[in-house]
C-alpha cells in the first residue's frame, strides 16, 4: 500500500492502473501521465478479467478504465470489482455513444467519469481527486445520466429527498463536478458550511458519495 503523504506537505505519489485494449492508447496516457507528474502507472490491462487481476496484484489507488473492451468489458470489471469487494477507485475514460451505458457504470461503483476529449490537465487532476477519496463526473456526463434517467423505466423505490433549498442549489452544482471550495465560492459560503451541506445531502439520499449522491437525485427526478 501506498504511504501517507510527507509530513512537509508534499503531496504522496499516485498509484495508477490503467485499462484500454488498444495498445497506443494505454502507451499515449501512460506517457502524457508521467509528464503531469505525481502519478505512477504500475499495472496496465487490456480487458475487465486482466484489469481485475491488476487490482489484485497491485493495489492501485486509482483504475483508469475503459468500458469497450473485447472478452470481459469494463461493466463486468466494475461489478467484479464491487462483488469482490476490492477497494480501489474506479475512473471511467471513455468515448461512448449509449447514454444507458454510463448509468450501468454508475450503478455498478464507479466513481468517475470523463470523456475520452479532456485535457491532460483535467485528466491528471481526477485522477487525484479520485486518489484523494472524492468522486468526479463531468457535466456532460451528468446531462446523458439525466435523459438515460428519463428514457428508461421510472425506478419504484426512489423517492425524492426533503432537501433545503441551499442543499439543492449544492447538488446541482455537485452534479456539474463542482468541488466544495468552488461551490462555496460560487455561492459565498465557507468551504466548511459547504461540506456540512454535502454530508446532509448524501444522508438524506442514503448516498455513500458524490456521484451515487448525483446517480439518486437523478432518479428521484431531483435534477429534472
Amino acid at each position: 500500500m501506498t504511504a501517507d503523504p510527507a509530513s512537509d506537505g508534499t503531496r504522496r505519489r499516485v498509484r495508477l492502473a490503467l485499462a484500454d485494449d488498444q495498445t497506443l492508447v494505454r502507451h499515449g496516457i501512460r506517457s502524457l501521465l508521467e509528464i503531469a507528474g505525481g502519478i505512477d502507472v504500475v499495472a496496465e490491462a487490456d480487458d475487465g478479467a486482466t484489469a481485475v487481476d491488476a487490482v489484485r496484484q497491485h493495489e492501485p489507488d486509482v483504475l483508469l478504465l475503459d468500458l469497450r473492451m473485447p472478452g470481459r468489458d469494463g461493466i463486468w470489471a466494475l461489478e467484479t470489482l464491487r462483488d469482490e469487494g476490492l477497494e480501489v477507485a474506479v475512473l471511467v475514460l471513455t468515448t461512448f455513444d449509449d447514454d444507458a451505458l454510463v448509468l450501468r457504470a454508475l450503478q455498478a461503483g464507479a466513481r468517475g467519469y470523463l470523456l475520452k476529449d479532456v485535457t491532460l490537465e483535467q485528466l491528471a487532476d481526477a485522477v487525484r481527486t479520485l486518489a484523494a477519496g472524492e468522486t468526479l463526473v463531468q457535466p456532460a456526463v451528468t446531462a446523458r445520466l439525466l435523459r438515460a434517467v428519463r428514457s428508461g423505466p421510472a425506478p419504484a423505490d426512489v423517492v425524492p429527498a426533503e432537501l433545503t433549498g441551499r442543499e439543492r442549489e449544492v447538488l446541482r452544482l455537485m452534479a456539474q463536478g463542482w468541488s466544495n471550495r468552488e461551490i462555496a465560492d460560487a455561492l459565498y459560503l465557507a468551504e466548511g458550511t459547504v461540506k456540512n451541506h454535502v454530508s446532509n445531502v448524501l444522508l438524506k439520499l442514503g448516498a455513500k458519495d458524490r456521484t451515487r449522491a448525483v446517480l439518486l437525485a437523478l432518479q428521484g427526478g431531483l435534477l429534472a
